[in-house]
């Protein structure tokens, strides 16, 4: 049974992004290799509300590639697959290619 995880308020769920663990050429890369914790944002919450009742949006949508905190998140597992809850401010940026 498929379940869809629609967050609140200004909640976004993440899928992280695993990099390959070799090249293309078939050399191991090492565990500790420098890299990114990126993830792409799976659904986002429709935002906070500020004291005039007015809605502020969230600064990401589906689909953005975003850069993820080293600590944080919720860790949350659907169907097999493991994502992460984060609040729309713990976003530290989005990644363009």
């Amino acid at each position: 049974m498929a379940k869809r995880l629609i967050p609140t308020l200004n909640r976004v769920l993440v899928e992280k992004i695993i990099p390959p663990s070799k090249t293309s050429a078939g050399i191991l890369l090492p565990e500790k290799s420098p890299q990114l914790n990126s993830g792409k944002v799976i659904a986002v919450g429709p935002g906070l509300r500020d004291r005039e009742g007015k809605v502020i949006p969230v600064g990401v949508k589906e689909g953005d590639t975003v850069l993820l905190p080293e600590y944080g998140g919720s860790q949350i597992k659907l169907d097999d697959k493991e994502f992460h809850l984060y609040r729309d401010e713990d976003i530290l940026g989005t990644l363009h290619d």
